[in-house]
């Protein structure tokens, strides 16, 4: 499925990174290997079966608001992306929203051997793919209060925390980050 690259990106130290879209049915045993394994808890779906992954996914494939990406690294599957409308599902009423506005949310593979810097080059090449949309001026994101590692790598990429809101599912750091702020957080020029 690697014919079906929608976003590249080379980071100086670890080499091609690569996004494609989500296979609902074809990807969903490898996203429930991620999603259910312990260091995925923030995602809240340690208790889901392969078909409540395939569903879900599919759902996200149909939806006019959302899109979900597979990531590679040098053309193996390593990292989860979604991009979504935070004027509609989300952060829908929870805060002053702005036309441009990208939500995000991003999961790197569980591993045994990690890769030093490899998740700051996940998160960098998230970013760069949403602000090579032109439309996109702000990308926000609503993290758990708790995820202190997913706070201080939001912060690395020019994130200015906001606010905690008070979401269903959880208390979450609204945060945001402009192109200028991620521009001079990273030194990748976006579009």
């Amino acid at each position: 499925m690697t014919d079906n690259i929608r976003f590249r990106h080379e980071d100086p130290q670890l080499g091609e990174f690569a996004l494609r879209p989500v296979a609902p049915e074809a990807d969903a045993p490898l996203l429930h290997s991620w999603l259910t394994h312990p260091k995925s808890a923030f995602w809240l779906m340690q208790e889901a079966r392969l078909d409540d992954v395939a569903a879900e996914f599919g759902k996200v494939a149909a939806s006019p608001h959302m899109e979900a990406l597979l990531g590679l690294h040098r053309g193996e599957p390593a990292f989860l992306t979604e991009r979504y409308d935070p004027s509609r599902i989300e952060l829908a009423g929870l805060y002053p929203h702005r036309s441009g506005d990208a939500g995000m949310h991003f999961l790197c593979a569980p591993t045994g051997t990690p890769l030093h810097g490899f998740t700051l080059a996940v998160i960098t090449t998230v970013m760069a793919w949403l602000f090579s949309d032109a439309r996109v001026q702000r990308v926000v994101v609503e993290p758990d209060v708790r995820n202190t590692a997913v706070h201080a790598l939001n912060r690395a990429v020019g994130f200015e925390e906001i606010e905690e809101i008070t979401k269903p599912e959880k208390q979450a750091l609204l945060s945001i980050c402009t192109r200028a702020r991620f521009e001079a957080a990273t030194g990748v020029t976006s579009a």
